[in-house]
């Protein structure tokens, strides 16, 4: 698909879900091509074979995975240079298609990567390159307003929930169903368990290095 038929491709899913006549298509047009060049950014570090076709850098719309990084990386584009209205719609569509929250307005990574990331909701934490995030990940705020901050190389399974003044090292995973708040986490540790009772393993097993060039 060459840039111009994605764009109207995009344009024509919005204007089936958002039909107010208001016209995106002037907005998704000019931004296009800078969400791009962050898609490739981030997908040229990714050793999945699935971002791979014949040694190149692969973005393929039908694989949701793909399109759902596409939709956040062009909503935030739009934000960035003021075609919120239209960023307000690529991220419902967003949400409608994939069950990400991840606000327009919200600073992901350079480099990251999304695993099937149904019911997902990425606040607006200090993200840093190399981030994995998998299904029903939950990062968000305290009643304080403060929200975490994640080291370069963070793995977040299914299911994980950061909340609040959460600080991590580089190199940290989080197992399954892990609920963090108010801790900080060393440089290559493994955390798991359940808000008091979490514990915090020293030792990542390098799991970062099998997701990213």
């Amino acid at each position: 698909m060459t840039q111009t038929e994605l764009t109207h491709y995009v344009v024509k899913q919005l204007q089936q879900f958002f039909p107010d006549n208001k016209s995106v298509t002037s907005g998704v047009a000019q931004v296009i091509g800078a969400a791009l060049e962050r898609v490739e950014a981030s997908f040229s570090r990714i050793k999945s074979r699935y971002y791979r076709q014949n040694d190149d850098v692969f973005f393929n719309h039908l694989n949701t995975d793909h399109y759902a990084a596409f939709l956040y990386l062009l909503s935030n584009e739009l934000y960035r240079q003021r075609f919120e209205p239209v960023a307000e719609k690529v991220f419902a569509l967003n949400k409608a298609l994939h069950g990400l929250d991840a606000f327009y307005a919200v600073e992901l990574p350079e480099v990251f990567l999304l695993v099937h990331p149904l019911g997902t909701v990425l606040g607006n934490a200090d993200y840093s390159d190399r981030l994995v995030v998998y299904q029903n990940v939950t990062v968000g705020s305290d009643i304080d307003g403060i929200y975490p901050q994640f080291g370069e190389g963070c793995v977040l399974y299914s299911g994980v929930s950061a909340i609040g003044n959460v600080q991590t090292g580089s190199c940290c995973v989080f197992g399954a169903n892990t609920f963090v708040k108010g801790v900080k986490v060393p440089d290559d540790s493994t955390v798991v368990g359940s808000y008091p009772d979490t514990k915090i393993v020293s030792g990542s097993n390098e799991l970062i290095s099998h997701y990213f060039y």
